[in-house]
This record gives C-alpha cells, structure tokens and sequence, in this order.
C-alpha cells in the first residue's frame, strides 16, 4: 500500500505559489472538506469560499461569499481580491443536488464557461484546479482493462454527469490555450467514496436488495474521501501536472462489494418496463437510470495513473476504501432476503414476457413477408 505524501509545506520550485485562493462548491461535502483541510496551511494568506447556499459545515478559516458562478459577477470577486489560484470543486454529479438536470447542466457547463471567462481576463490568476471526474471515459464493454490519461474512450458519455464533464474538460483545455502563462492541474478522480460522502454509488449500495445486470458483474474501482483530499491539496501546492487519473489501486466487482455491504443481489433486466416500475414503486428506476450508475453496473470501469510527476499516491486501495464506507452503512433491514426473492420472481416474469413479446413480433414479421 503506497502511503499518500503530504503536500509540500511550501511550494515546489518553478510553481506558482498560492496566496488568495478562490474555492468553488464550499457548500457540497468535498468542497468543504478541502477548505477546511487548506486552511491548516499557514503558507496561503486568504482562501475565499463560493457558493450558492451557505455551507452546512465547517470550512475552516475560508471566507464564505453567496455567489453563483453563473453570474459575471464571479469575475469582480477574482479581480477586486486579485486571486492567484482557483480551485473548481462546482461540477454537480447528480441533478437533485442542483434542483434538476436543468439547473445542473446551467451550472456544470455555463457556470464553468463564466468561471473560466473571469479568470482568462484576471491577470492575477496563475493556477487553476479543476476537479473532473473518471466519467468522461465512459464505459462500455470495449473498454481497456485499464485507462491511463492518454487513453481515448470508446463510447463517449452522452448524457448527464460525465458528458457534463467532457464539456468542461474542454472549456478548461481552450482556456489553457488562451492563457498559456497560467499553470493547470485538472485530477479526473475514480467515484469517490467513505463514510462521510453520499454519491450516487453509496446510495446505491446502501439499498436493502442490489440489482444487477443479467449476466453482468462488473468492475469498479473507488478512491476514498481523504486520499481525493490530499490530492486536491497537492494541485494547489505542488507542481503543475495538466492531467491525472487518482483512484485507488486494484479492483472490486459488483458482487464482492454486495458482499461487503451484506446485501442480497438479484439479477434483473434491465429493461424500459422494469426501470419505470421500480421508480414508480420505490424511487430505485430514478437512481439506476442515473447517467452515472447503470453503465457502470453492467460494463464497469478500471483508471491507472501514468507516471506525471504528481506525488500523491492513494493510500487507500479500492478495497480499502469500500471496506471504510461499508463499515458505515446501516445494517439490512429485516426481510430483505425475502424481498429480493420477489424482485428475482418478478424479474424472471417480465423476462418472459419480453422473450414472448419478441417471439410474437417475429412471428409478425415472417407472416407479413
């Protein structure tokens, strides 16, 4: 297990040193973890919070300002503290975090487009960190046994978080070339996981019963809460190493991490009929239907890190981390064995009711031939 190094007590020669540093998302767990954590570096002399709601943790010594990056006046905010290093922690995973899929896309590729527009015209600006995500990979079953950061995807994310992210790559890769003097870190981080943060996946994995893929047990890979911490830190004071994969060593399947939790899978398909009975019933059509979730639970993903320079090694191994989350989730409620015989039955039901459908259509087809 390769241990995570602190990040520098000051910074590395040749790098832009970090005085007033502007955080986006301080009011998202993450973003607030990691102005907390800054603001034990006695080296950064002002770190300024941004957000669209008051934060509902602690963020250290930061200084909340209510701003939406949406809005020019972001560009003020940058200018009149003159900023020298912005951290974009504001890339929204899931829709009800932001009110909607609407509201999301406004703030994950709009709110990035200001962002970036304010700091292009801010000199004072020479370091920009961009939290991104494994996401723009996509996954599908073509995919490497393993992404490095020169790694094209095969099937490009064409809906919500992770297409969100593509766009967002691309507006900080445009604004690397219009500002070549600034230095640019951007981390694409495997799905996040602990005891303290809810994803999509902890939700997940937090059901009473699992369903998977027929036929499917795919790989996931996880970094924990604290290593994406620290290498966070480290983009702010370490050296600038454009793009890297974080995420913890080696690999889980779906039916090893179930296993972990104590919760029942059942296979079902995963099919239109399916998905909309469950979200009418119990909310769980919503959730796999995420962008996010479904591919992952039938193809998987894998990311390694290719050797850039960046000092921060997770300390924890995929296993690890999942271990630290699955410590934490309530035990299964009483019944769910029984619950997911139902689901399995119900399951086994719709699969021959499609199979008959598709027989008869054939069927349809050669007659009208």
């Amino acid at each position: 297990m390769v241990a995570t190094k602190p990040p520098p007590d000051r910074p590395i020669e040749g790098s832009a040193v970090a005085d007033v540093v502007l955080v986006t998302g301080v009011s998202r767990y993450l973003g607030g973890r990691f102005a907390s954590a800054l603001s034990k570096d006695s080296g950064i002399e002002r770190i300024i919070g941004i957000d669209v709601v008051p934060p509902p943790h602690s963020i250290g010594r930061a200084e909340f300002v209510r701003a939406d990056i949406r809005n020019p006046m972001i560009g003020r905010i940058i200018t009149q503290a003159k900023v020298d290093t912005v951290v974009h922690m504001n890339v929204l995973a899931t829709p009800t975090a932001a009110g909607g899929r609407v509201s999301q896309k406004e703030i994950n590729v709009i709110g990035t487009m200001q962002l970036l527009a304010a700091c292009q015209k801010a000199t004072s600006v020479k370091r920009l960190v961009v939290k991104s995500t494994a996401a723009v990979y996509g996954s599908s079953p073509r995919d490497p046994a393993m992404f490095t950061e020169d790694t094209g995807p095969k099937t490009m994310p064409t809906s919500g978080f992770g297409k969100d992210s593509v766009e967002v790559e691309g507006y900080v890769r445009g604004f690397s070339r219009r500002r070549p003097d600034a230095e640019i870190t951007l981390l694409r981080f495997a799905n996040v996981i602990g005891p303290g943060i809810k994803t999509a996946m902890t939700d997940y994995f937090s059901l009473p019963v699992l369903p998977v893929p027929v036929g499917f047990d795919a790989r996931l890979q996880f970094v924990h809460e604290d290593d994406a911490t620290a290498a966070m830190l480290l983009a702010v004071r370490g050296p600038s190493v454009q793009i890297v994969n974080i995420a913890g060593d080696g690999i889980i399947t779906v039916s090893q991490a179930a296993a972990m939790v104590g919760r029942p899978i059942v296979p079902v398909p995963f099919g239109t009929a399916y998905l909309g009975l469950a979200g009418a019933s119990s909310g769980l059509g919503r959730l796999l239907h995420r962008p996010v979730v479904l591919p992952l639970l039938r193809a998987g993903s894998g990311h390694h890190e290719d050797a850039r320079g960046h000092e921060v090694h997770p300390r924890h191994t995929t296993r690890e981390a999942f271990l630290d989350f699955a410590d934490h989730v309530p035990p299964v409620i009483p019944g769910a064995d029984a619950a997911a015989s139902l689901i399995g039955r119900a399951a086994g039901s719709a699969l021959q009711t499609a199979s008959g459908l598709a027989g008869v259509l054939g069927r349809m087809r050669q007659v009208a031939s």
